[in-house]
């Protein structure tokens, strides 16, 4: 390796080299004959030359230095633009300390790295800069719903990026992680509200995803494209459907409860077993449970409600239909349990109103029971005396007894005057017919005394048959003496549960109890009143108009068999000894 000579060496060779090269062009020139003239022209212009090339050379070498000298100068202001946009001032102290000192190759050999390492600096702050604000944007957006409030940290974030210093980026960290927390704050408060949302739509039956989808889709949507709505107006999205469904909680709750507590009179008022009753336990566990308390699902949906209101309509129904069986008015059909249930089922009307509507017909009925009260007690001592006219009739047993009792039909006849009366005054009064059973009242009456007519016209028929029986048998005791023949024995067998006395009249062996379609029915009221016979009327007329009128026991075709079978024994039979 050659070793670096110092100029003055270099001058002093390259001057002895200089020499020795005149001389020898002096000895060509002088071998040539050239005049000293001649040669001193031609060293004249190779001086000339030789300057030339140095002002070439040193021209070349000062445009290096002003290029080097401005790329030094260049880097070193870029080096102070990053340190100061970096915050890093103090580094350019110990470069400004040496910048006089230091060739300017070793200058920019020396800013160099430095200014490489600083501008690889500058991008990974700008970087973290970047994510931040994305960040913070985001973050931001998604509190005021993309509508950014006058945020400095935010219109900053708009601007070009000037200061890139920790400081900053220090001061952006820490507005994200505010941001952060509130955000976390919020989302917790967001769950916490569509929580309570879910309880709510799950105690009253309702569509939780509908319900929050209506405040924003954002809440319900299981795979989010998009993060969960935090803003303002969601907050008052749910707190507007908590309150509602809060409001709405209440209502149920009380119509429920109020349902509820008449199921439970009506249940005590017919006894109703406790199997039925813990059908609908879940509907009155209620009662024990303030609000906040119920959190069943389903406990207050429509359909439970709905389900109770059914059973509550039902149970009045059944009010209604005792409520008139008791008062022997028709119960109104348009609300018969038939067309109840198929009313609510099929959702054309609501179960309130058809309460409503059964409600008021038990105030109606109950109305019209007061005022048909008076005629009611008529009827029933109307019906009390032919119960006791029908035990007389059923137990006489002997004459003597019967002729008693078969004049007990003449207290009826002022009771039912009198019933008769009554009814057509409250007729005219009301401007309608007394219904007894969804029958007229006045046309059962008249056809009870028509029937009372053909029974006494019977009896006296009936009379008027024994008395001729009689006779025939007093005859037949002159001609034959008092023991009868055989053949007159047998004609006076036992018939239809009767036997004859010793007068010839015919006595019942055995209490009379008279059965629909018997040959010989007597006048049909009911036995006992209390209440539990509800058509009897309408039995007693088809059993009227079905039977044979004989109140006496003796059917027509005895009395022809028996007045025949003594005119023959009188005729042909020969006399016995």
């Amino acid at each position: 390796m050659l070793a670096f000579e110092s100029p003055l060496v270099t001058s002093a060779r390259t001057s002895t080299s200089c020499n020795v090269l005149l001389r020898e062009l002096q000895q060509i020139w002088s071998d040539i004959g050239e005049s000293e003239a001649d040669k001193d022209r031609m060293l004249l212009q190779l001086e000339r030359e030789c300057l030339e090339v140095y002002r070439w050379k040193v021209e070349e070498a000062a445009n290096a230095k002003a290029r080097l000298h401005q790329s030094v100068a260049a880097k070193e202001a870029e080096v102070a633009t990053l340190m100061a946009a970096l915050g890093e001032l103090n580094l350019h102290s110990p470069i400004q300390k040496e910048k006089k000192m230091a060739p300017l190759k070793e200058k920019l050999a020396s800013i160099t790295p430095l200014l490489e390492d600083l501008r690889t600096k500058k991008e990974e702050r700008r970087k973290q800069f970047a994510d931040i604000k994305n960040q913070i944007k985001k973050i931001s957006g998604e509190i005021s719903c993309y509508n950014y409030p006058n945020d400095t940290m935010i219109s900053c974030l708009t601007l070009e990026d000037q200061d890139l210093s920790l400081r900053r980026l220090t001061e952006f960290q820490t507005r994200l992680q505010t941001l952060q927390k509130e955000k976390s704050d919020r989302l917790h408060k967001v769950l916490e509200y569509v929580n309570e949302v879910h309880l709510l739509c799950g105690v009253l039956g309702l569509d939780f995803a509908q319900t929050v989808s209506d405040v924003h889709p954002s809440l319900q949507r299981a795979n989010q494209e998009q993060s969960m709505n935090i803003s303002n107006g969601t907050f008052e999205g749910l707190e507007q459907t908590i309150n509602k469904l809060k409001s709405e909680r209440r209502i149920r709750m009380q119509k429920l409860k109020d349902i509820a507590g008449q199921l439970f009179e009506l249940w005590n008022l017919m006894d109703s077993p406790q199997a039925e009753k813990n059908i609908f336990s879940r509907a009155t566990s209620i009662f024990r449970l303030s609000e906040p308390e119920v959190t069943e699902p389903g406990v207050l949906s429509t359909e439970m409600i709905e389900q109770v209101m059914k059973e509550l309509v039902l149970k009045r129904r059944s009010e209604l239909e005792d409520i008139c069986r008791m008062t022997h008015i028709k119960p109104d059909a348009s609300t018969s349990v038939e067309k109840s249930n198929a009313l609510i089922d099929s959702g054309l009307v609501d179960p309130s109103e058809l309460l409503a509507n059964i409600e008021a017909q038990i105030t109606k009925v109950k109305d019209e029971a007061l005022s048909r009260k008076e005629i009611m007690d008529r009827i029933d001592r109307w019906l009390l005396a032919c119960e006791e006219e029908n035990w007389l009739e059923d137990y006489n047993q002997d004459e003597n007894r019967y002729n008693a009792g078969r004049g007990a039909h003449i207290n009826l006849k002022p009771i039912i005057d009198n019933l008769i009366n009554r009814t057509l005054a409250w007729e005219e009064e009301k401007r309608a017919l007394f219904l007894y059973d969804g029958e007229r009242l006045m046309s059962i009456l008249e056809d009870y005394k028509l029937t009372r007519k053909q029974r006494d016209e019977e009896k006296k028929r009936c009379r008027d048959q024994k008395k001729i029986q009689d006779l025939l048998l007093i005859e037949r005791e002159a001609i034959y003496g008092s023991k009868p023949s055989p053949r007159k024995s047998n004609s006076f067998r036992k018939t239809n549960g009767y036997r004859a006395n010793g007068n010839g009249s015919m006595t019942p062996s055995t209490p009379r109890r008279n059965s629909v379609g018997g040959a010989t029915p007597e006048l049909l009221t009911p036995r006992s009143y209390s209440g539990r016979q509800n058509g009897y009327f309408k039995e007693m007329r088809r059993r009227l108009s079905t039977a044979p009128i004989n109140f006496v026991a003796i059917s027509k075709e005895y009395t022809v068999f028996t007045y025949t079978s003594v005119c023959d024994s009188e005729l042909g039979s020969p006399p016995h000894s």
